[in-house]
C-alpha cells in the first residue's frame, strides 16, 4: 500500500514552435522535494487535448527526428475535419493518439529510473498555444 500521494504542475512555455521539451531536471527536482529516498511512481500528465509525453534520447537529433517523423505521419494541411486556429491544426488533436498524454516512471530510492540516453519530454506541435501545464505525481 502506498504511503503517499504528491502532485504539482509545471509551467512550461513551449514558444511558437513545434518543440520537444526535456522536462527530466523537472522530473527529478520535483522528487527530490517528494519521494525522500522511497520507491513508486511517477506520473507525467499533460491536460492538453493537443500535447503529449515522450520518453527518447534527446540532444543527439532523435528529438528533431520525432518532429519530422510526426510531419510525415501528421502533415499540417487540410485534410482534417477539425478546422480551428492554424492551418492543419487539427493534425495536432491527433497528436496524442500517438504520443499520449501521459508516461507512468519508476522511482527507486527516490530516483527516477531511466535507461541511460532516457528523457521525459513534452511533445507540443501546436503552435497556437504556447502556454502548458504538465502535472507530475509521485505515489510512494
Amino acid at each position: 500500500m502506498a504511503d503517499s500521494f504528491t502532485t504539482s504542475v509545471l509551467r512550461i512555455a513551449t514558444g511558437s514552435t513545434e518543440t520537444v521539451t526535456d522536462l527530466t531536471h523537472d522530473c527529478e527536482e520535483f522528487l527530490t522535494r517528494t519521494a525522500a529516498g522511497r520507491d513508486g511512481l511517477l506520473n507525467v500528465f499533460v491536460p492538453h487535448a493537443t500535447a503529449g509525453i515522450a520518453v527518447l534520447e534527446v540532444g543527439a537529433g532523435s528529438d528533431d527526428d520525432l518532429l519530422a517523423a510526426l510531419h510525415t505521419l501528421l502533415p499540417a494541411d487540410e485534410r482534417w475535419q477539425h478546422r480551428h486556429g492554424s492551418p492543419g491544426h487539427g493534425r495536432d488533436h491527433v497528436l496524442p493518439a500517438l504520443v499520449p498524454p501521459h508516461a507512468t516512471l519508476p522511482v527507486i530510492a527516490g530516483q527516477l529510473a531511466l535507461g541511460t540516453w532516457q528523457s521525459v519530454c513534452l511533445v507540443d506541435t501546436n503552435m497556437d498555444n504556447p502556454d502548458r501545464q504538465v502535472r507530475l505525481s509521485f505515489l510512494g
